[in-house]
């Protein structure tokens, strides 16, 4: 089984991410490839990203400036994918979880494995925006984005009273993704195995 990281993204109080969970949550654990371990962002207080250089310590194992951002660091390397939930505020994610992908810094720990993205919205537009931003930054992780989103519009009629979708064309979206993300997880832990590069900015910053 794979290791799978699902990161809540947003904290607000009434979020609907908790009704998205509560779907998404038995469906991923019954597919049978996953191992699975939810980290909602409300239980990691990360503080503001400001790590540097000199604040990671030693490189080959960083101490950081903060304790609980090494934890994070670590947590995330764990990981063989990840799936992100994620709402849309003003056309891009919340800013908790950019901070909390940001702070994924100098671990590399995203690199080289499969992230997929549930997103949802008030709205018609089901987050699409979000998850557009979003792949543009987990690629600069060096992660491999899954081009099978589960986006979930209208979400406050998209459950019912006992969490199950109410348009069943999201449970395909979501079976589609899973599959995807499996295949891409064997792939690339398969090819992790091997001797790796190091990460293409500190090649090209050894080669100035």
């Amino acid at each position: 089984m794979f290791k799978l990281k699902i990161i809540i993204g947003s904290t607000r109080e009434g979020r609907n991410a908790d009704a998205v969970c509560q779907w998404l949550l038995p469906l991923t654990q019954s597919h049978g490839d996953f191992d699975v371990e939810v980290l909602d962002l409300r239980e990691w207080n990360l503080p503001f990203f400001q790590e540097t250089i000199a604040s990671v310590g030693d490189f080959s194992n960083p101490t950081y400036s903060d304790p609980l951002v090494k934890r994070w660091n670590e947590k995330i390397r764990e990981a063989d994918a990840y799936i992100i939930v994620t709402p849309e505020y003003n056309r891009s994610m919340p800013a908790v979880l950019k901070n909390a992908i940001d702070t994924v810094f100098f671990s590399f720990s995203f690199r080289r494995k499969p992230v997929a993205f549930v997103a949802y919205s008030l709205g018609p537009t089901a987050a699409a925006r979000a998850v557009e931003h979003l792949t543009q930054i987990m690629v600069e992780t060096e992660a491999i984005p899954v081009r099978a989103s589960t986006l979930i519009p209208l979400v406050t009629t998209a459950f019912d009273a006992d969490g199950q979708a109410t348009n069943p064309i999201t449970n395909v979206h979501l079976s589609v993704m899973l599959d995807d993300l499996a295949w891409l997880a064997k792939v690339f832990k398969n090819a992790r195995s091997e001797v790796q590069s190091l990460p293409s900015a500190l090649r090209i910053r050894a080669k100035r």
